[in-house]
């Protein structure tokens, strides 16, 4: 009897062929097979390959005529794949599958030598199948599938065919599998199988059918893309962290061309003179780019833009001036006195008239790293030494921290390292970071950065500051606007004034001040750069003090006195002058005569208007009024123009003498005697004068 072409069966294909004397479902071929003990024949069961498991049966356990009906049945030979189809199957087979097929190969190949040996195949199979100890029944299969097939192909064409959905399972539910999907795909990140319960539960009051989950789950990867998974569970910022990195080249650049500047908190406890408890200190670090060398440091309790100031000018005093900085884009390196100006900044709102910052001003290029992108800022790699050499260093044993809050070492907060000690460990520690040997990037070939920046550096031109450029770094910056009526500036409670700063009144300056120091002036300069001149502080007085206001009133007198000098040089001819040359230019006008009035009207004199003064017949009472008048018309002279504190007061002393005598003042007297008793300035001299005595 002929062998069918398939020989074993699953219960379910049993039944889907209805064969004679053979149940029509599965449920009763399986009955049928355990009654009659099919799976206890040894060599007539095995385990089914593939989805869903199971047991496969040979049909010699069928009655005959079921095995008659499957000889008889016409033998339908299987098509072949096509070239394209079978190396995609083969592209889907795992790693044991792969080297079956490479079996498969070596036993095809041993017979087509054997045949191009001579032999005819049968004997050609036999030697084959001693060689790679398979059975002759099998090589003879494998033959049939490469018939006709290119030997390039082979390996594609006698390899297994990938298992997993190509069996015969319900096709899964769409309504059911969005349901799963959907729950999945969130960034609470869920798991498939707490997805896969809910939506069973739907589905059982919705009537939808419901597939088993490791179908779900191979839908899941069939149809579901991985970045289109990573951004709906894990958002935007991890998708662009799965694309590829880009390695920048720093072989093009040299010494102190860019510098990468950058805030580190310490994970070490620190006894900070100023703060009652133990503190995390910070630092704002600066390395060139080219050889990882740090430049500088300087440390404080928070990021702060006078921090990097102070950091940038020990940069530049020591090397000079870079001509790039890839900054942080925290805002103690975007604040206006750092990159003000710069065309692109990420923080604070870009004006017009804004400040140019120190660096803008130095000639420097800023560029700016990518907003929470650590990679994108090579400072970060001399963080990590830090970390390691810094913060566990062992002489700051039980002041550690730990990198975060749950990664406390066990004697978290047993002691604070003093701050010289810090600062101290810190120093030797950067100096050692330099002077390391063995660097392996693609600058240093074993070089220490020390010498990577040395071999540069000699070879390059550096520009040096000078001292007014000094000044930048040195001092804070802000955006002031001069007084509108005499120029004067005011910052932080403090008042700024010179003489020259009349020119800019009404206008916006930038002060630059020392921070330690606000009442040593202020550099003023334009919103261009360019130094305009140095005011003074007004120094507020005593209040009841006599010298403090001596000391205004004497400056007041100088910058009257200079200002009436200054005004009358500006004037080359006086009104008389000007007055006579016009009159000498012009002609000769005769006025017209006035016609004669012909008719008069008289005015009634007002009822308070002064009446004519009597003539005086007494000689002796007349002498004595024009000695009156005499002594009224010295009274009435014109005050002097030098605003003596001093002198003021003796004016006013002699008028309150002459009005207690009973004579009379004019108004202005009476008003200046008025107004000058109500003055703190006449208060203190009278109390002084009265401690001291008359001097008369």
């Amino acid at each position: 009897m002929d062998a069918p072409t398939q020989e074993w069966w699953s219960a379910a294909e049993i039944a889907d062929a209805r064969l004679p004397d053979l149940p029509a479902t599965k449920r009763k071929i399986n009955q049928r097979a355990k009654d009659e003990g099919w799976d206890r024949q040894p060599g007539k069961v095995r385990r089914r390959k593939g989805k869903g498991g199971g047991l496969e049966y040979h049909y010699s356990l069928f009655p005959i005529r079921a095995r008659l009906a499957l000889i008889e049945q016409p033998q339908e030979p299987e098509p072949k794949r096509s070239r394209e189809a079978a190396w995609a199957d083969f592209d889907r087979l795992n790693d044991r599958a792969r080297t079956k097929a490479d079996q498969r190969l070596k036993a095809v190949r041993l017979v087509a030598e054997c045949e191009g040996a001579g032999m005819v195949r049968s004997a050609a199979v036999s030697t084959a199948a001693l060689r790679v100890e398979v059975s002759e029944k099998s090589i003879w299969n494998w033959l049939a599938l490469v018939e006709g097939v290119a030997e390039a192909d082979w390996l594609a064409y006698v390899a297994p065919k990938p298992t997993g959905g190509t069996g015969k399972a319900a096709p899964l539910d769409p309504e059911f599998f969005a349901l799963v999907r959907s729950d999945w795909l969130r960034l609470e990140q869920p798991s498939l199988t707490s997805c896969y319960d809910r939506a069973k539960r739907v589905a059982k009051k919705e009537g939808l059918p419901i597939a088993p989950i490791h179908q779900v789950r191979r839908a899941m990867k069939a149809s579901i893309s991985k970045p289109t998974e990573i951004v709906l569970r894990k958002g935007t910022e991890a998708l662009r962290r799965y694309y590829p990195h880009q390695d920048r080249d720093k072989s093009a650049l040299g010494a102190l061309e860019c510098i990468c500047g950058d805030y580190h908190k310490f994970d070490v406890f620190v006894r900070w003179p100023s703060e009652p408890l133990p503190v995390r200190v910070q630092g704002v670090f600066f390395t060139d780019i080219y050889s990882g060398k740090i430049l500088s440091w300087r440390l404080s309790l928070t990021a702060n833009s006078h921090t990097v100031q102070l950091a940038i000018g020990d940069l530049i005093e020591r090397y000079g001036i870079p001509q790039a900085a890839l900054l942080d884009n925290g805002r103690e390196f975007a604040a206006k006195v750092i990159t003000g100006g710069a065309p692109t900044r990420f923080r604070f709102k870009v004006l017009e008239d804004d400040i140019p910052g120190l660096l803008p001003m130095l000639g420097v290029k800023v560029h700016w790293a990518t907003p929470y992108s650590g990679q994108s800022k090579p400072i970060e790699r001399a963080f990590r030494d830090l970390c390691d050499r810094v913060a566990k260093h062992p002489a700051f044993e039980g002041a550690y921290t730990g990198n975060k809050p749950d990664a406390k070492p066990e004697n978290y907060g047993n002691s604070a390292v003093p701050l010289d000690d810090f600062i101290a460990v810190l120093t030797e520690e950067v100096e050692d970071h330099n002077a390391r040997e063995g660097r392996r990037s693609e600058i240093a070939y074993g070089r220490s950065f020390n010498q990577v920046f040395e071999a540069s550096y000699k070879s390059r031109p550096i520009r040096k500051a000078t001292e007014e450029q000094r000044r930048l770094w040195l001092m804070g910056a802000k955006g002031l606007t001069a007084a509108a009526n005499n120029g004067e500036l005011k910052l932080m409670g403090s008042r700024y004034w010179a003489e020259w700063m009349y020119r800019i009144a009404g206008q916006k300056v930038v002060g630059r001040f020392d921070p330690d120091n606000i009442h040593a002036g202020l550099h003023v300069y334009d919103l261009e750069g360019q130094y305009i001149g140095h005011a003074a502080c007004v120094e507020k007085g005593d209040f009841l003090g006599v010298s403090d206001a001596r000391e205004v009133a004497r400056k007041r007198s100088q910058f009257q006195r200079a200002a009436k000098e200054e005004a009358r040089a500006s004037r080359d001819y006086s009104a008389a002058e000007i007055a006579a040359r016009l009159r000498a230019a012009g002609e000769d006008v005769t006025p017209s005569d006035l016609p004669q009035a012909e008719v008069v009207q008289l005015v009634t004199p007002h009822r308070n208007a002064p009446k004519a003064p009597r003539l005086v017949e007494n000689s002796d009472q007349e002498e004595r009024l024009e000695a009156q008048i005499a002594r009224l018309a010295d009274r009435r002279a014109p005050t002097p123009t030098e605003d003596d504190p001093e002198e003021m007061f003796n004016r006013c002393v002699e008028l309150e003498q002459l009005d207690a005598e009973g004579h009379p003042l004019t108004e202005e007297q009476r008003n200046f005697m008025t107004d000058y008793q109500r003055s703190a300035q006449y208060r203190s001299f009278l109390r002084m004068r009265k401690a001291l005595g008359s001097e008369e």
